[in-house]
C-alpha cells in the first residue's frame, strides 16, 4: 500500500458473501495492521450501505462498504514479501484444488501477522496469489511447529472445512520428541487447560481444574538415547495442548523454550536440535467439492532427521 488512497467502494460479490468485516477488510487492505483496521471500523470510518458496522458484521452479496483512505506510518506497514519468503511458501505447497491448499508449514514462520509479527504465511500468500480472490487460513499452529496447515480459497469452503475442524471430523497427527522415556502404556492425557499471561504480556498455558477440558492422545513410536518419538493426535484444539499435556507428564518436548525442561535442553544441544520438535505430519478432512476423504503427509525436514539419526 502506498502513503494515502482516496476513499474507496467495494461491492461485495460471491466470493465475500457471508464473510465478517474485519476479515475482509484484513485481506482487502494488505499493507495494514489488524490494530488499524479495528480501529477505522470502531471510529465509524469503515461504512456498509452508508451505516456503520461491527467488525463481526456479515457481509451479503451487494453490499456497498466505504474504505477510508489509510496513511501507514513505516512501522504499521505489513512488509512487501521478500523473494526468499515467496520461494520458502512455493516450495512449501503440498497440494492445491479449486477449494483449498495445504501447506508444510516452516518452522519459525507465523500463520498470521500481529503481537511484533510484520508478515505472516496468509499475508505473504495473499501478496504471492493475487490471482485468488479469496484466502483465509482453516485453522492454526503454532510459529515454531512445522507441517500441514490448511488455507480454504472460498467462503464456502472454509464454512464446509471449518464445521469439520469444530465437529471434530479433521485430523491431525503430530510428531514430537519428548526428553525420558515415555511409558509406553501412557496412550493418552486428560488434563484442564487454562491461558495466562506472564508480566511481559507473554501468553502461557498450564494445566489447572478452573482450565478448559482438553485431551491428547499419544502413541509411543520409538524410543531413543534419552528421548522418546511420539505420535500425538490433539482431540480438543487448546493453545499449546501438545507442549502442555507432555510437559505434565515430567517428558517436555525438546526444543521447547516455553515449557522444556533444563535436561532436555542439554539433550537438544548433543543432538544438534536448534528448534521445537513438533511436525503436523498429517491432517485428514473431507474435500468440500467432491465430499471425498483427504489425507495429506507433510514430510519431516532433514534437520529434524538428523536430530533423530544422532539419538538412534
Amino acid at each position: 500500500m502506498g502513503e494515502g488512497r482516496g476513499v474507496q467502494w467495494l461491492e461485495i460479490d460471491e466470493h465475500h458473501d457471508g464473510q465478517r468485516l474485519d476479515n475482509f477488510l484484513i485481506a482487502h487492505l494488505k499493507g495494514a495492521p489488524r490494530t488499524l483496521v479495528y480501529r477505522i471500523i470502531r471510529r465509524g470510518e469503515v461504512r456498509i450501505n452508508g451505516g456503520r458496522g461491527k467488525a463481526s458484521r456479515r457481509l451479503i452479496k451487494g453490499d456497498r462498504v466505504r474504505v477510508p483512505p489509510l496513511r501507514l506510518t513505516p512501522q504499521e506497514a505489513v512488509q512487501e514479501v521478500s523473494d526468499n519468503l515467496r520461494q520458502v511458501i512455493e516450495r512449501s505447497l503440498l497440494k492445491e484444488t479449486p477449494d483449498w491448499m495445504v501447506f508444510n508449514k516452516p518452522s519459525g514462520l507465523a500463520v498470521h501477522g500481529g503481537s511484533g509479527v510484520k508478515i505472516g504465511l496468509i499475508e505473504a500468500l495473499r501478496q504471492v496469489r493475487d490471482d485468488l480472490p479469496y484466502l483465509e487460513l482453516v485453522h492454526r499452529i503454532d510459529r515454531d511447529t512445522s507441517g500441514c496447515l490448511l488455507v480454504a480459497k472460498s467462503r464456502d469452503a472454509l464454512n464446509f472445512l471449518s464445521d469439520e475442524l469444530r465437529e471434530h471430523r479433521m485430523q491431525k497427527h503430530y510428531l514430537a520428541l519428548v526428553a525420558g522415556e515415555w511409558p509406553a502404556r501412557q496412550d493418552g492425557v486428560d488434563a484442564p487447560l487454562l491461558r495466562f499471561e506472564l508480566a511481559n504480556g507473554e501468553r502461557r498455558v498450564r494445566v489447572d481444574a478452573a482450565g478448559k477440558a482438553s485431551r491428547t492422545r499419544f502413541n509411543l513410536l520409538e524410543s531413543l538415547k534419552g528421548a522418546s518419538l511420539l505420535e500425538a493426535e490433539p482431540v480438543t484444539g487448546r493453545t499449546h495442548q501438545i507442549r502442555v499435556h507432555a510437559e505434565h507428564m515430567g517428558h517436555p518436548l525438546l526444543g521447547d523454550t516455553k515449557y522444556g525442561s533444563v535436561a532436555g535442553e542439554r539433550l537438544a544441544k548433543r543432538s544438534g536440535l536448534s528448534r521445537l520438535f513438533l511436525h503436523a505430519r498429517m491432517l485428514g478432512f473431507t474435500d468440500p467439492a467432491s465430499r471425498q476423504r483427504i489425507q495429506i503427509q507433510a514430510p519431516l525436514s532433514d534437520d529434524l532427521e538428523d536430530v533423530l539419526t544422532r539419538l538412534r
